[in-house]
């Protein structure tokens, strides 16, 4: 076959090569009559620990922080007791192994997905955690990606956390899946590989085996049946790419030397480069996770001298932390809530646990005054003025110099002028405000395309913050997943972004094309996109004022 298909363009670059597809799940064999419910019993619970126990291993060896913890985070699920329990219900209903656990994790997928917020962003990994444990009790062989021989284009209905992470990317040209959001695991550990990615692309469901395609994770198309030479033509030109962006070194700034500095985003003193010019996101809820009591106080402040010892005199941006109903965290004894993403999130959590917020304040300030550090800190969903003003005040009187806050909720970009009278800076999270702007779960595929950062109402937003800005005198930047897009990169420093965050393997490709383009036709690009009716309109604009 030939023609074209669109997805969502969820990691920058082309490729082109054949086609593969991954090997479908193991099928499930017809129900038959359990014998010994013992017996069923210890063989899926063997499964999902031989299942944990090989997620655990590729977590220590996932070179990329992100997908060390996302694979981490996998293995706990599998190990979860209550997982467990639900097969063993399933068995004590009369059902085999293989077909009590596909029920208890059918089970737990559901309730994750109601959960919604972090509960819904784990719900996928389930589906893995199923196919690996159903294969353990058939004796299969584990799912993993096709090896053809010779590089190719990888094609899915998703990829599990555990096969994108473990990806060769000598082989692995590009990642086209059906499913999937900008901000699912494909996408974001594509980002971290490197690796050009295309998701929620439907039409690849026709895509043969070693049918030749061009894949291109910036507009989001999937060309299939392309010429050999044409495939041959596309990687030259990807590889030139790649070899210029390498090439780029320095600090972060446009073709006419006006400064963007290019910033981490970790989690951990583990995840910083060499020449980092700074961090602009620490998120310090990876410090908090999975424990059932919160960290010391003496446990923070080590955690936080060995990021801000690190860079001294480079700015260091501290987000406290980020948790609530929808980032569980046992200790804060938090009550269910319906809908997690609409509850206690962020700053909110402080309205019932103030001190956890004061220890942490008084943790970072310890750590700012040993290092020699830029030290910011700022709160996430903030909505108000007077949540900023006050988290303000309290990050002053413990002695930290400069105090901000996220923009994740419309109402907050909405009144960016007023925030910034009471706070020294602004960092734009782009995955929660698109999320909050266009009502839409990032999880739900079906509905990826309203999560594009590309969404002119969602620029617009990002353009009241920049102007809000520039008034003011005072930095605003992105930390989203919407700053490590090359293309888009310019535009958001056209809307008046001061800084840029992003992971440590986006910093090259990103500062590459700002050292192509002058401050103003970054304006000029910000106004195309700004005016564009849609996303894929919007990128096309700027795409063709670059040629």
């Amino acid at each position: 076959m030939s023609g074209t298909a669109r997805g969502l363009g969820v990691s920058p670059g082309r490729a082109a090569g054949r086609a593969y597809r991954m090997a479908r799940p193991p099928a499930l064999p017809p129900p038959a009559p359990v014998a010994d419910a013992a017996a069923e019993i210890a063989a899926a619970g063997e499964a999902l620990r031989s299942v944990a126990e090989h997620l655990e291993r590729h977590a220590a060896k996932a070179a990329d922080p992100e997908a060390r913890a996302i694979l981490e985070a996998q293995s706990m699920i599998a190990a979860d007791p209550m997982l467990l329990e639900s097969v063993e219900e399933g068995v004590a209903a009369g059902l085999g192994a293989a077909h009590a656990i596909d029920a208890g994790c059918a089970r737990h997928r559901e309730a994750l997905l109601e959960a919604g917020g972090y509960f819904a962003d784990r719900a996928g990994d389930l589906d893995d955690i199923r196919d690996r444990a159903v294969a353990a009790v058939l004796g299969l062989s584990m799912p993993g990606v096709p090896d053809p021989g010779h590089p190719y284009v990888l094609i899915a209905d998703d990829l599990a956390p555990a096969d994108t992470a473990g990806l060769d990317t000598a082989t692995v040209l590009a990642l086209v899946t059906l499913r999937g959001g900008p901000t699912s695991h494909t996408a974001i550990l594509a980002r971290a590989l490197g690796l050009p990615a295309v998701v929620a692309c439907h039409g690849a469901a026709a895509v043969e085996d070693g049918t030749w395609v061009a894949v291109d994770g910036d507009t989001g198309e999937l060309v299939i049946g392309v010429a050999e030479d044409e495939a041959a033509r596309v990687q030259h030109e990807a590889a030139e790419a790649r070899e210029r962006a390498a090439a780029s070194t320095g600090p972060g700034a446009t073709a006419d030397g006006h400064p963007v500095p290019l910033l981490l985003n970790i989690g951990s003193a583990k995840d910083l480069r060499p020449g980092a010019e700074g961090v602009g996101l620490f998120r310090t809820e990876f410090l908090y996770l999975d424990r059932a009591g919160a960290p010391t106080f003496e446990e923070q402040v080590e955690a936080y001298t060995a990021v801000l010892r690190a860079l001294p005199g480079r700015r260091v941006v501290v987000r406290t932390l980020d948790a609530g109903s929808d980032k569980p965290l046992p200790f804060l004894g938090l009550p269910e809530e319906e809908n997690p993403a609409l509850g206690l999130r962020g700053l909110r959590t402080a309205r019932s646990h103030p001190e956890v917020l004061d220890t942490q304040l008084r943790a970072i300030a310890e750590a700012h005054r040993a290092c020699e550090a830029d030290t910011w800190v700022m709160a996430p969903m903030v909505s108000t003025v007077t949540e900023a003003a006050a988290f303000a005040a309290r990050a002053r009187a413990h002695g930290l110099p400069k105090a901000g806050v996220m923009i994740e909720v419309p109402a907050a970009a909405l009144h960016a002028d007023r925030l910034l009278r009471e706070v020294d800076f602004l960092s734009i999270g782009t995955n929660d405000l698109g999320q909050y702007t266009f009502a839409t779960d990032r999880q739900h595929g079906d509905l990826a395309d309203l999560l594009d950062p590309w969404q002119p109402a969602l620029l617009h937003l990002v353009h009241l913050c920049g102007e809000a800005g520039r008034a003011a005198g005072k930095p605003v930047g992105v930390c989203g997943e919407a700053a490590a897009d090359p293309l888009l990169a310019p535009v958001l420093v056209g809307l008046g972004m001061t800084s840029l965050s992003m992971s440590a393997p986006s910093v090259p490709a990103v500062r590459a094309a700002l050292s192509t383009r002058t401050l103003a036709s970054c304006a000029e690009q910000a106004h195309l996109a700004l005016t564009a009716p849609g996303p894929t309109a919007a990128r096309e604009a700027v795409t063709t004022s670059t040629r």
